[in-house]
């Protein structure tokens, strides 16, 4: 028996704004019991920059969840506890590794029925993380987004975090599109399925250009040496000052240490949503391309790699619906087998163009944002005084993204290191395509005549060559990036 294709509903997932919630995120929970909470989130800036928060978290009341009654009401919860959390850990000199009573144990009963990590993930920074200026006005543009909720309280912060809610509002009614799609398929149907992949590989382009406003009110300075630290997680930040993670302490003296990714974009269930519909298979980092693996059918993604571990930071819902969407996906098996509609293998690999276009835009990304700020920082870190060497207060920006005893492993805020991934899941974007020569181009192989995608050249030691206004500047292959698409 065939298995049913996924109802949207039944996954929490909206047909108009996708893995964004149907209903607007609370600005505040109802019940004045979690006061205290409230006002914490409300004054998280001034408590950071006075270095009182860690003294007023301490003196908390351990509040109970059971008053929390709607999943709007839970998410809230989730979005204050998570802010307060990594405040804790990363706004004071140093970082503190012991989360005390008052938040973890509230903070893991909610991450429990949420089916998330104890630790701040794309969904509380992002999904659950806006308001729309104008209710009555759309939320697919960043022209009425507002943030709820930000750690240091800057315009570059709330720009950051609202690119993402507008790419998953922009991309939502994608989701109930490819499930027709793959209905379709299965009706035989290649008009409704060709239809279908052009409006995709168009909405994949819209979604491009929204990534490229980052540019616009988000700056490199303020995001790799104020925001970024506070994205991070637990894991491998040893150097950063949490050599064995953090503990949640629910009062016994018993739990230990837990090491946790931070928030990070390949978190986004949209994201991996696409490479799924598209046949795209993510292999470990460094792992090559097997010649006796097929490119036809249904492409699953081995256990062990980074994009199928992030999952973990997804809610149980989204989680559980691209398990759904794996085990029906047909539309790469489906062109393969018609590869005589050249219409059909037309659309579909536009589709895969669209996708690795989108990844070469945030590798550029990542490598302004990321690569170059670390380059800058280096030069100033060495030209400290003894005076400024010797003060107590532990530079995390710059210890974040410390390369190793090798020089070679700047990470991210998700504890690992990006570039290698990034450019690799790119390159794994192309490899599905249908016609041979489109395969070529999209592998970046020796087409005669054919300009590449993006201004980007990689050399044979694996750097990237990049042609911009201000002129050429390299990318060395190891360093860390903004997230993880």
């Amino acid at each position: 028996m065939i298995p049913a294709l996924p109802q949207l509903n039944d996954y929490d997932i909206s047909p108009q704004y996708g893995f964004l919630p149907a209903e607007l995120p609370l600005e505040i929970l109802p019940d004045t019991y979690y006061a205290p909470w409230e006002a914490i989130i409300r004054n998280l800036q001034g408590l950071i920059l006075s270095k009182r928060l860690r003294r007023v978290v301490d003196t908390l009341p351990v509040l109970s969840t059971d008053f929390l009654l709607t999943e709007a009401e839970w998410r809230r919860a989730y979005l204050i506890l998570g802010f307060i959390s990594h405040s804790y850990i990363w706004g004071g000199d140093t970082p503190e590794d012991a989360i005390p009573p008052p938040v973890s144990i509230p903070f893991r009963t909610v991450c429990e029925h949420l089916e998330l990590p104890l630790v701040a993930t794309y969904s509380g920074l992002t999904l659950w993380n806006w308001k729309p200026l104008f209710p009555g006005e759309p939320i697919d543009t960043l022209d009425n987004l507002a943030t709820l909720s930000t750690f240091t309280g800057s315009l570059d912060e709330s720009w950051f975090y609202l690119v993402s809610v507008a790419i998953e509002a922009r991309a939502g009614p994608i989701i109930p599109m490819m499930i027709d799609a793959m209905a379709a398929a299965r009706a035989h149907d290649s008009e409704t399925v060709t239809a279908c992949l052009q409006s995709f590989a168009e909405r994949l382009d819209e979604l491009g250009g929204l990534l490229n406003r980052m540019y616009e009110s988000c700056d490199p300075h303020v995001f790799y040496h104020r925001i970024r630290p506070f994205l991070a997680g637990s894991k491998n930040m040893a150097e950063a000052g949490l050599p064995k993670g953090v503990v949640f302490d629910d009062g016994t003296g018993t739990q230990p240490y837990v090491q946790f990714s931070g928030g990070s974009n390949a978190q986004s269930s949209v994201i991996q949503f696409f490479d799924i519909v598209l046949g795209v298979e993510h292999r470990p980092t460094g792992q090559k391309h097997s010649s006796g693996s097929s490119s036809e059918g249904v492409v699953h993604a081995p256990s062990n790699n980074f994009i199928q571990d992030m999952r973990r930071y997804m809610p149980g819902p989204h989680r559980r619906f691209l398990e759904h969407v794996e085990s029906v996906a047909n539309l790469r098996d489906y062109v393969a087998r018609h590869q005589s509609n050249r219409s059909l293998c037309i659309a579909f690999d536009a589709c895969l163009a669209m996708l690795r276009a989108f990844r070469d835009k945030h590798i550029q990304m990542v490598s302004r944002y990321i690569i170059i700020k670390s380059r800058e920082s280096r030069p100033h870190s060495r030209s400290l005084s003894p005076k400024q060497a010797s003060t107590n207060k532990v530079n995390i920006a710059l210890n974040l993204h410390r390369a190793d005893s090798k020089g070679k492993d700047l990470r991210g805020t998700g504890g690992t290191a990006l570039i290698p991934f990034l450019k690799q899941a790119r390159d794994e974007t192309g490899e599905p395509a249908i016609n041979s020569w489109a395969r070529r181009l999209l592998n970046n192989g020796p087409v005669e005549g054919v300009a590449r995608l993006t201004k980007m050249s990689e050399h044979t030691d694996g750097a990237v060559a990049i042609v911009g206004l201000a002129g050429t500047w390299s990318v060395d292959d190891s360093e860390g990036g903004i997230c993880h698409w």
